[in-house]
């Protein structure tokens, strides 16, 4: 490998800003502010808006929308109609 064209990788903690969990990974990211971690090395601390503690598709809070709502709305918009209600409504 070729010297000096290589980041800094060295370990960091990143904290979900929304719940406080924490974790400690390798990482390029700096920071000036530092935290002591559970092992007493004290490292640099990032904050993070949201992380596999608060995501909803980890939490199981996922919103889900109603997908068919756009169809009708596009299919309204552009005048196509749905075979099956017509042949229901006969």
């Amino acid at each position: 490998m070729k010297k000096g064209i290589h980041p800094d990788y060295h370990p960091v903690v990143f904290r979900d800003s929304q719940t406080g969990f924490q974790f400690l990974s390798g990482s390029t990211k700096t920071s000036n502010e530092t935290v002591e971690w559970e092992d007493g090395n004290t490292y640099p601390l990032v904050l993070v808006e949201i992380s596999s503690d608060s995501h909803p598709f980890y939490t199981g809070k996922q919103k889900f929308t109603q997908a068919d709502g756009a169809v009708d709305r596009f299919n309204k918009k552009y005048g196509f109609t749905d075979a099956n209600k017509a042949a229901d409504k006969k």
